[in-house]
């Protein structure tokens, strides 16, 4: 094969081109002449078509989004077709397309989904873009072939929409609760603040008190994503802080009349005596007793460390595209120094221009208010002793975490035998006469501190009970009488006769 020389720096080569090149060079062989000949034809007879789609910034689940496909082509047009790309480019799904031909456009959607507009031609706007909307898109221009009017020539352009979406729910609640509260040996304590409905995952934190918490990362095993603390049950004691006396001190009013502490939820009930019991009157409405024990028996245990917090945070991705954050706040509680303090949830993400926040305070019980019904119990009665709530004493009145109820009876077992029953309520079902002023015990516990409140039970005669028995014992001396009566005539009959 024969090589082509180039020409001089700034020689024109003639636009005839191939029959300059062969008298010039003389060079050129038949086989370059006809590619030569080919690409030019192809050239006039095919045009140009070249389509560009401008890249979108992350918008926020909500907005407006608009979509531009930019193409440049010397041809006649004859349509643009917007896809919606899914399953990793498996599916294009046909969402808007304009035809030049009849200059109409139309959507691919139903109407019931329909949102869609198109704005000129080869612009498309998407309002209130949901996060299902997340994903690539395909622009296709379509010109008509210059050679035969027939065909269609193709060429398309892409571009990735991201769209984020702002958590819509955070909450903040105690890990392995109800739990009981114990004074003899420290235990981890677990708070788990869950984000739900971000995308992509934002990132959470603690504060204690208003001020960031100082952790250490770890990473929970396998198999206990959900299982809580278990990867920091070694974790050493925590704190050491200056106590604070106004946490110490104890009221006087909390003793017995003997200067004897108060039973905690440790001790047997059996040991367990009221004062004054045995001489007790029954009054006819039921009698409320108050708080007899202390909200909050100090531990027996000091910390002499600094506080360590652990935390660790797990993302599960969810069928929308969204995530649910769940971090976990793991260290050792000291009662003394936690009970009142204000924790605090923190969600950052992308989306919001500041944090969500969710808080709660750590509380123990402050004697449980207790309701029974019916108020005047009758033999035979179904009466339900409730937790109604607990003592003013804290912000909101309540309680963090959960308490755990359990309830017992003073000197002897419950009606069905056992010694204790768990639950905010206590069912005694057709109370017999033998209970009445029988005393009854609930014992409110959480990790923070145990407290109790007791309630008697009085129960009155039941009149439709006496007069069912009444009318049993009328009935039988109504079948004796006739039976005498006869036995009376018998006798009389026989003497007559002997």
């Amino acid at each position: 094969m024969v090589g082509i020389t180039r020409p001089r720096p700034g020689e024109p080569v003639n636009a005839n081109g191939v029959w300059d090149l062969l008298q010039n060079k003389g060079k050129m062989t038949v086989f370059s002449l006809c590619l030569l000949l080919c690409a030019d034809l192809l050239d006039l007879a095919v045009g140009y078509l070249t389509v560009t789609i401008e890249p979108l910034p992350p918008v926020v689940v909500g907005e407006t989004v608009t979509l531009k496909c930019n193409f440049k082509t010397d041809g006649r047009l004859r349509e643009i077709v917007w896809y919606r790309v899914t399953d990793g480019g498996t599916i294009k799904q046909k969402i808007f397309t304009y035809d030049a031909m009849f200059n109409t456009n139309y959507s691919h959607m139903e109407d019931y989904r329909r949102r869609e507009d198109l704005v000129y031609q080869s612009t498309v706007r998407l309002p209130e873009v949901r996060i299902s909307d997340n994903g690539p898109y395909e622009c296709h221009v379509g010109i008509y072939d210059r050679a035969t009017r027939e065909k269609v020539v193709l060429a398309s352009g892409n571009v990735f929409l991201t769209v984020m979406s702002p958590p819509n729910n955070i909450s903040v609640v105690a890990e392995n609760t109800p739990a009981p509260f114990s004074r003899y040996q420290a235990q981890n304590f677990t708070l788990v603040c869950t984000a739900k409905g971000g995308k992509p995952a934002p990132s959470v934190y603690f504060k204690r008190d208003g001020e960031l918490i100082e952790v250490i990362s770890y990473t929970l095993p396998s198999g206990e994503q959900d299982g809580g603390s278990a990867g920091v049950r070694g974790a050493r004691p925590l704190i050491s802080r200056d106590l604070d006396d106004t946490k110490l001190q104890r009221s006087l009013s909390l003793l017995d009349p003997e200067g004897r502490a108060p039973r905690q939820y440790t001790d047997s009930p059996q040991r367990v005596h009221t004062q004054g019991q045995q001489s007790y009157e029954p009054s006819p409405a039921t009698e409320v007793i108050p708080e007899t024990v202390v909200s909050r028996e100090f531990p027996r245990w000091v910390h002499s460390t600094d506080p360590l917090y652990y935390f660790s945070h797990t993302n599960i991705p969810q069928s929308d595209g969204s995530v649910v954050v769940q971090a976990r706040l793991t260290w050792t509680l000291n009662p003394q120094l936690d009970n009142d303090a204000l924790f605090s949830c923190e969600v950052k993400h992308p989306a919001l221009s500041m944090p969500m926040q969710t808080e709660v305070t750590l509380a123990a019980p402050k004697g449980p208010k207790l309701s029974m019904s019916p108020t005047r119990a009758k033999v035979g009665d179904t009466v339900r002793i409730t937790v109604q709530g607990f003592q003013v004493g804290s912000p909101g009145n309540e309680v963090f975490p959960e308490p755990l109820f359990t309830w017992t009876r003073v000197g002897g077992r419950l009606l069905d035998g056992s010694t204790e029953r768990d639950g905010k309520e206590l069912i005694l079902e057709r109370v017999p006469a033998e209970l009445n002023g029988s005393m009854y015990r609930c014992t409110a516990q959480n990790p923070l501190g145990s407290t109790d409140t007791h309630t008697r039970l009085i129960v009155f005669e039941n009149p439709s009970m006496m007069k069912n028995t009444q009318n049993q014992n009328n009935g039988a001396s109504r079948v004796d009488i006739p039976g005498l009566t006869w036995m009376a005539l018998v006798l009389t009959v026989t003497v007559e006769l002997t």
